[in-house]
């Protein structure tokens, strides 16, 4: 059983060196390449999630021969084993989802180049969830920015690029203020892995030496991780972003990458500043304050949408908020609703994407309201999945979204100054949510069955069905979405437990 504490390293090296050799094979190999990769990936997480389980601590694997303070380390315990393996079965249907589009939205002879990008995001991915180094965490936080500006702007179109350019601003603001927050964190404890940082932050406070420095760092990271996840008001990037990629980077920029960043802070807060400390700073309040409010404005954003994809990237501003507000609350509690809704929102935005493409393909390729006329007929796996996913963001029992919303209204009973507050949001929030994604659910089923809207004239029933790669990844999301649903005691149990070896 020893083996298995190498995997999570040979998972990351195994991400990289995949990239390098896709880099010089065609498309179709590469794409190969790519899914054997990610199903390894997935196979090798599992096992280390046995392992932490079979351990019950955390597990320190050190990379090289230096020891600490100069080594490098990767640790990992039940959560860090977990998320990889969940962003592994993410990443898995997010490529079989679209498959197909990859080879139409790609310029031919650059395909080998989008799997490379795939590649690159997943090390870096693995990395930020595994590493115990700060410095470590931030080379893999540029790794990630620019694998995500290369997926944003492989379809060479005038969106995509004017978008690319809005990521990579924003996200380099981001990683500037993360890079000084980790080179202060340096200057004052003289240490990049976390748990000799931690300890010498501890002495620090323990003294009242550095406490406004520390405060500045707190601040830092904390904004800079903001901006990179798409916090509002720093979202102005997501909508362009998300709406405009393929449908494979766009699933897997919703899902995944924002949630790289949010892990690798909660990461922060727990095993290098220490969350008490955090939560003296008060710098919590200030973000539970624009988690609030990027609940309710990115909901009202996606209302006045009229383009189905802009829609679902603005309901992204506003489901990053239920997270920030989660983590805001200062509590265990709290911060287990706000991992648990990071998986919801992982899956359910993949679902959402996927599925959207489906219904598009039998609608002349539109994507506003008006001509999805229907679209849940003419492709009724997409109908089916883009509705489930829309279910789950309202909060529908027996889904995942519902059991999110259910534990942010139980974590805020713990926080009786911040209670009224977070269950209006809630309220607010679920009542907007339901308004968009309900009025798209009975767009897609208005009319009768094998209407065509654009037309006026009706076409054969069950056209153009999707591939069969896009309906196994649509209902492989639904069941996933359905088993964070029925069976959420388990993950809550192992977000728990994961929580306390973090520290």
């Amino acid at each position: 059983m020893d083996f298995l504490r190498n995997l999570p390293f040979f998972c990351i090296m195994l991400a990289m060196f995949t990239g390098i050799v896709s880099s010089a094979v065609s498309g179709r190999a590469a794409r190969r390449l790519t899914l054997a990769m990610v199903t390894a990936v997935l196979v090798m997480s599992a096992l280390t999630l046995v392992y932490a389980e079979q351990a019950g601590e955390s597990t320190t694997y050190l990379m090289g021969h230096f020891p600490a303070p100069w080594g490098n380390e990767i640790r990992f315990g039940t959560l860090e084993a977990f998320l990889a393996l969940y962003f592994a079965i993410i990443m898995l249907l997010s490529v079989l989802g679209g498959w197909s589009h990859a080879v139409i939205d790609i310029e031919a002879g650059k395909e080998n180049l989008f799997y490379v990008l795939i590649d690159l995001m997943m090390s870096s991915l693995l990395a930020m969830i595994y590493t115990n180094d700060l410095f470590t965490g931030y080379v893999f936080v540029e790794i990630n920015t620019i694998a995500a500006c290369g997926m944003i702007m492989i379809r060479q179109n005038g969106h995509g690029i004017v978008a690319a350019i809005r990521y990579m601003v924003m996200s380099l603001i981001g990683s500037g203020l993360f890079l000084i927050g980790i080179s202060l964190l340096y200057d004052v404890t003289g240490h990049l892995l976390m748990v000799p940082a931690h300890s010498a932050v501890e002495q620090i406070v323990a003294d009242g030496t550095y406490i406004v420095p520390l405060l500045v760092i707190i601040v830092l990271i904390s904004v800079g991780m903001a901006i990179k996840s798409g916090l509002y008001p720093f979202h102005s990037w997501i909508p362009e972003t998300y709406g405009y990629a393929t449908p494979t980077a766009s699933a897997i920029l919703s899902s995944l990458v924002s949630k790289g960043y949010i892990i690798l802070l909660i990461k922060i807060f727990y095993r290098v500043i220490g969350f008490d400390t955090v939560i003296s700073s008060h710098v919590l309040n200030a973000l539970f304050a624009f988690g609030v409010i990027a609940m309710i404005m990115g909901s009202v954003h996606a209302i006045l949408q009229t383009d189905c994809r802009r829609m679902i990237a603005y309901s992204s501003v506003a489901q990053i908020g239920y997270i920030y507000m989660g983590i805001g609350l200062g509590t265990k509690a709290g911060m287990v609703a706000a991992v648990f809704h990071l998986l919801t929102h992982a899956a359910t935005k993949s679902l959402l994407f996927i599925s959207a493409v489906g219904l598009y393909e039998v609608s002349d390729g539109r994507t506003d309201y008006l001509g999805l006329r229907n679209a849940g007929f003419r492709n009724r796996v997409a109908g089916l999945a883009f509705s489930v996913g829309a279910l789950s963001m309202v909060g529908f029992p027996m889904l995942s979204g519902f059991i999110s919303k259910y534990l942010f209204a139980t974590a805020a009973l713990e926080k009786p100054h911040k209670m009224l507050i977070t269950l209006a949001a809630l309220i607010i929030s679920t009542v907007l949510n339901a308004i968009y994604f309900l009025r798209q659910v009975v767009t897609i089923y208005s009319g009768r069955p094998g209407e065509a809207v654009s037309t006026g004239r009706f076409i054969k029933e069950a056209i153009a069905e999707s591939t069969f790669s896009e309906r196994f990844a649509s209902i492989a999301l639904v069941l996933l979405n359905l088993f964070l649903g029925l069976f959420s005691e388990v993950v809550i149990n192992l977000i728990s437990r994961g929580l306390d070896l973090f520290a």
